[in-house]
């Protein structure tokens, strides 16, 4: 059993790394779930509760970064609530089209917002590189929490091997 809970772990991990970068996995809660999974393995001794606390700090605060960030460019930009919502639908829809679609998504759908509520091409372009800007800063923001979810459980799992 307790292979097996390591193997989920390592995956869960895996695939939460992944989905850092394709927004339609939820990276960093299935890296808290991995974590989670390989401190339950050997009975919280090498990751405790503690540890596990800040690991589920760490994964909130990127989760909620990489909400806010995107909304916050697009705001700092002065974007319309048509604006926001463009991008919303634009971040949901391009996740069906792989990463050029990821990326281009919520550019293309705040451009469109801004310009269907002010039928301004200058504004609606603002608001696009500001909303594509926030999107690069919350992908940045998820993956530096990852890196520290990775690199806590490798801390870890070394100092467990002198002790």
């Amino acid at each position: 059993m307790t292979a097996i809970l390591i193997i989920l772990g390592l995956i869960a991990l895996l695939v939460g790394l992944l989905g850092t970068i394709y927004p339609a996995i939820p990276g960093l809660g299935l890296m808290f779930a991995g974590a989670w999974l390989l401190a339950h393995a050997d009975g919280y001794q090498i990751i405790g509760t503690n540890t596990l606390i800040f690991l589920g700090i760490v994964a909130a605060l990127g989760m909620a970064t990489d909400y806010v960030a995107g909304m916050l460019g697009a705001k700092f930009t002065g974007a319309s609530k048509t604006a926001i919502w463009g991008a919303l639908i634009g971040g949901i829809v391009g996740a069906f089209f792989s990463l050029p679609g990821l990326l281009l998504g919520p550019l293309i759908g705040a451009g469109a917002g801004e310009f269907w509520a002010r039928k301004d091409l200058w504004s609606a372009g603002k608001v696009s590189l500001g909303t594509f800007a926030g999107f690069i800063v919350g992908v940045i923001a998820k993956v530096g929490c990852a890196l520290t979810i990775v690199f806590t459980l490798a801390v870890m799992g070394i100092i467990s091997l002198f002790q």
